[in-house]
């Protein structure tokens, strides 16, 4: 395991783009081109990784907004490791990024896979190795809050290569899991034999607390017609914050599901984990199409860090949306009528901390008249945007059915907002709620599961909801952007 070549790049918004440090490692790439043999691939110069790095990153101060081998559907990110395309067919992967304002670390790891597999990020070691560098170098170059620029971001850089020497000798990273290590025993190691490992950069002192929140998040595209199909995803995040004493204390987090929620998969894990379930790492959401996936317990032992991180990602394949939309707009005597109508799904809990729609109108004058009938909750009216809000409030109604008409005409003298995509009777209600205790997949951590392993006994709290993004609804009536591929996280 080791690292290839490590680059530090600042920029201003895309532009004036330079490489404020670089480092190769020729003994590890030496052990790249042994393991690839005829499908090695060498790292060009670092002029020539500068403009194809920022623009798979989409910073680039190219004019292109839209590039299609880095855009198109058929491409799935991988964030954060990148596939780096060269002139020609040649490629670089993974190179692993990691960025705060304007400055950008970034890593190319070896890996000892063939060039043609891409097995998840989480199986592979150097990764691990790789963003736990580029995490403490980041530490070590902006510490705590700090700024990417100024004298003191110029003398740390000065540092780095007496700093590398210690932390990462000849590309190897140290102080990261080896391979085979077994589980950390429940016996916690007296703290004054452990060393302190270069990655945490101090101890915790005082009262002991450990939070542990599930955050959802679930997209949709509704179309309310049967020649589109509606699509939906869910991906979630877990994050904890350990205040815990000791210089490497243990702590297990335990993920667990209902007997009818939706098994967890894609899922990738902070390098502070140190050891899994070889079925958690492969439960994939393509290769497991079946619905043969993995179901739980998911168990994740690790040693925490003393900032707030994420322990893990995953996606969920949840068999229908939390909030079913149909639209309709139509014109009639240069008006515009709206039809809509949400309905809650039967298994969401019905106790929300937001819940509204927002039904924008493009490419037209501003309002001039608008009557609005709602069957629950209220309206705002905002001419000069030309857009209804539709605030439901914290609950739906018994019948968890809600229905919006309006007649709208637009007889203002200054024109409204413009958006490209939405001409003619191209348009979308936009939802935006989010549900606290609750998730869609059933995923929950009990704080009774959180075992902790440390001479203090520590609060422990948990806590789990749902939130909503790029929620659309589209009127069934008119054109609409559809997508023959599954939405992607």
């Amino acid at each position: 395991m080791g690292l290839r070549v490590l680059w530090i790049i600042s920029h201003e918004g895309g532009e004036n783009a330079s490489i404020r440090f670089s480092r190769r490692f020729p003994t590890v790439e030496h052990r790249a081109r042994s393991l690839s043999g005829s499908s090695y691939v060498a790292v060009p110069e670092d002029s020539l990784i500068l403009q194809p790095l920022l623009t798979e990153l989409g910073i680039s101060s190219s004019n292109k907004s839209y590039v299609a081998q880095r855009d198109d559907c058929i491409y799935r990110p991988r964030s954060p490791a990148l596939e780096l395309r060269l002139d020609g067919e040649k490629t670089l992967w993974p190179v692993l990024n990691i960025s705060q304002g304007s400055l950008i670390l970034a890593c190319l790891p070896l890996v000892d896979v063939p060039s043609e597999t891409r097995p998840p990020l989480s199986s592979l070691l150097s990764v691990s190795q790789g963003l736990t560098l580029l995490a403490g170098l980041q530490t070590f170059l902006l510490g705590s809050g700090g700024k990417p620029y100024g004298d003191g971001l110029i003398s740390r850089l000065e540092m780095l290569p007496s700093a590398l020497l210690q932390v990462c000798p000849l590309g190897t990273p140290l102080d990261v899991p080896l391979v085979g290590v077994p589980t950390t025993p429940a016996v916690p190691i007296p703290a004054g034999t452990q060393k302190q490992p270069a990655w945490k950069t101090g101890l915790h002192r005082g009262r002991a607390m450990v939070n542990v929140a599930v955050t959802e998040t679930v997209r949709s595209m509704q179309y309310g017609n049967q020649s589109r199909q509606d699509l939906w995803d869910v991906y979630g995040t877990v994050t904890c914050k350990c205040e815990v004493e000791g210089v490497l204390p243990n702590v297990t987090v335990t993920l667990s599901l209902p007997p009818n929620g939706s098994p967890l998969q894609d899922i990738l894990v902070h390098p502070c984990v140190t050891s899994l379930d070889s079925s958690i790492l492969t439960s994939s959401s393509v290769d497991n199409l079946d619905g043969s996936a993995f179901s739980g317990p998911y168990k994740f032992p690790f040693s925490p860090p003393l900032e707030p991180f994420r322990l893990c990602s995953y996606t969920s394949q949840v068999p229908v949306p939390p909030i079913l939309g149909l639209y309709q707009l139509k014109e009639e005597d240069n008006q515009l009528r709206l039809t809509a109508s949400l309905k809650l799904h039967e298994t969401v809990k019905n106790n929300f901390e937001y819940c509204e729609a927002h039904l924008p109108l493009f490419n037209r004058n501003q309002m001039g008249g608008a009557d609005v009938k709602v069957s629950f909750g209220q309206v705002d009216v905002s001419k000069e945007k030309n857009l209804l809000v539709w605030a439901l409030g914290q609950k739906f109604p018994k019948s968890r059915e809600v229905s919006l008409e309006a007649k709208i005409n637009f007889s203002g003298q200054s024109p409204g907002p413009c958006d490209p995509l939405c001409t003619g009777l191209t348009a979308y209600i936009k939802l935006h709620f989010k549900v606290p205790d609750m998730t869609l997949s059933g995923c929950s951590v009990d704080q009774h599961s959180v075992q902790v392993y440390s001479s203090s006994k520590p609060r422990i709290a948990t806590s789990r909801e749902l939130l909503c993004k790029e929620y659309y609804i589209w009127n069934s009536t008119g054109a609409a952007p559809v997508s023959g591929a599954q939405m992607t996280t």
